[in-house]
């Protein structure tokens, strides 16, 4: 028990711990606070700044645009601004983004827009096809602008003429520099998003299953504490019952015999002292189990440290089990049939007429089985004592190959005068105790009245 406690304890605790180190989805959903299409302000800023630096880039060189192509140098800054600002959108639509660069590289304008565009479309979400074929189209397009501004440098004179290798070494040189670095950074980034989104999910689904398996695992304690509980007091009650019913018994039998016949008296009294310090020498045997264990200490711990889930929550299960077997087998110590005798003879002493019968050659059973044997015979004495008291039962007792069978049956009780009657209390757990024992153990549990008019009760427990 107290071994389920701890286990449980520590399987909350580490999925604690696992817990504040992930966010789940839902979290991070509430954490999206940005305006539009932005998750975060910060995000918005970024961009809005990027946008802001491209439209004063684009439309500084849309002056030398409008003056090369004869248009109004208004109308040149205004178009530059305008391709520039649409920075604004590269997180929502990248692709129209890139589009626009590759639209105004031959006007030589939108440095900052290509690179930008390209690395955000890198690192998106789109098919790696989508992306290769605007990179190709991107890196063409400087490629041809680039090639054909250092031919027309080398034309005027601008540029000293170094050889025919010159411009294609100049135009590929600066194609890849502007588009490649962007690219390649995208790709990597985007990656790693994906990494980190996917351990993120994996760690969500962790703890989820973490949670499950903790919530299971307390469940499987709190089953075991009521097992566990209800082993007490069903121990408590066989140790008890039978003690105390012979010694009310003799009480009421030494009450009337108190005047008549003195010497019988103190027998009674005698024998109602024996019980009773038998039924309290059981009960020491019985609380000092309980306080040699550490279910005590168990429970604190289990109560002090948050209930959550390791992944070896399975195992907690399986040592609820056997920590229960254990303190079975500790508690099991108990009577064997070999006090059937002796049982028989307190309650001859208490007056029934009790008749044992054996069936087939006695031999050694198994703790749990023999203690379950002596308890049901046990309780069904107990039972004439309280409803029967005074009639003659009958007690049989059968050693078979694969099992062991008892029956404990009463004649009707004959009539009894006030004097010498008990009416002793019944709590209505004797039988239930009985089927619990008997069922526990695989065998098979019958009671119910004769035709007689007595009480029949009936157990088959299997041998191992």
């Amino acid at each position: 028990m107290a071994k389920s406690w701890k286990l449980a304890g520590k399987a909350k605790a580490t999925a604690r711990r696992l817990g504040g180190m992930t966010t789940t989805g839902e979290a991070r959903a509430e954490g999206l606070t940005g305006p539009w299409w932005w998750a975060r302000w910060r995000s918005a800023v970024l961009d809005g700044t990027l946008a802001l630096v491209s439209a004063v880039e684009c439309g500084a060189e849309g002056v030398p645009f409008a003056r090369d192509a004869g248009i109004p140098v208004a109308a040149g800054v205004v178009f530059g601004v305008l391709a520039g600002s649409t920075l604004l959108l590269r997180r929502m639509w990248p692709i129209a983004v890139v589009l626009v660069s590759i639209a105004i590289s031959p006007a030589q304008m939108g440095f900052l827009l290509t690179v930008v565009g390209l690395y955000t479309l890198a690192a998106s979400e789109l098919p790696r096809r989508i992306i290769a074929a605007l990179a190709g189209m991107s890196l063409l397009g400087t490629l041809v602008v680039t090639f054909v501004r250092a031919q027309q440098d080398m034309t005027r004179g601008e540029v000293s003429n170094l050889g025919d290798w010159f411009v294609p070494f100049i135009s590929i040189t600066a194609s890849l520099g502007v588009t490649a670095p962007p690219l390649l950074l995208g790709l990597y980034v985007g990656a790693r998003r994906r990494l980190m989104e996917s351990l993120r999910e994996r760690a969500d689904s962790l703890e989820r299953e973490l949670q499950l398996l903790a919530e299971r695992a307390e469940e499987r304690a709190e089953w075991a504490r009521n097992e566990e509980r209800t082993r007490i007091a069903r121990e408590m009650h066989d140790v008890v019952a039978h003690r105390v019913s012979l010694m009310v018994v003799h009480a009421a039998a030494l009450q009337a015999v108190a005047r008549k016949d003195p010497e019988k008296a103190v027998k009674n009294a005698v024998l109602v002292g024996d019980m009773g310090r038998q039924a309290l020498t059981e009960l020491r045997e019985m609380l000092g189990v309980l306080r040699s264990g550490d279910g005590g200490a168990g429970r604190r711990e289990g109560a002090s440290v948050p209930l959550a889930a390791v992944g070896a929550a399975a195992a907690v299960a399986a040592a609820a089990s056997r920590a229960v077997a254990d303190e079975e087998g500790a508690v099991g110590e108990g009577p064997c049939l070999s006090e059937l005798d002796e049982l028989i003879g307190q309650s001859a002493a208490a007056g029934m007429v009790v008749d044992l019968s054996v069936e087939g050659e006695a031999r050694a059973y198994a703790p749990e089985v023999e203690q379950t044997a002596y308890r049901v015979v046990q309780e069904a004495l107990t039972n004439v004592h309280k409803h029967a008291a005074g009639a003659k039962t009958h007690v049989r007792l059968a050693h078979r190959v694969s099992e062991i069978a008892m029956q404990v049956e009463n004649e009707p009780p004959p009539e009894v005068s006030s004097a010498s009657s008990a009416r002793l209390p019944s709590g209505g757990n004797g039988l239930v105790g009985m089927r619990e024992r008997v069922v526990g153990l695989g065998g098979v549990f019958v009671s119910g009245p004769t035709d007689a008019g007595g009480f029949r009760v009936s157990a088959v427990i299997p041998a191992s």
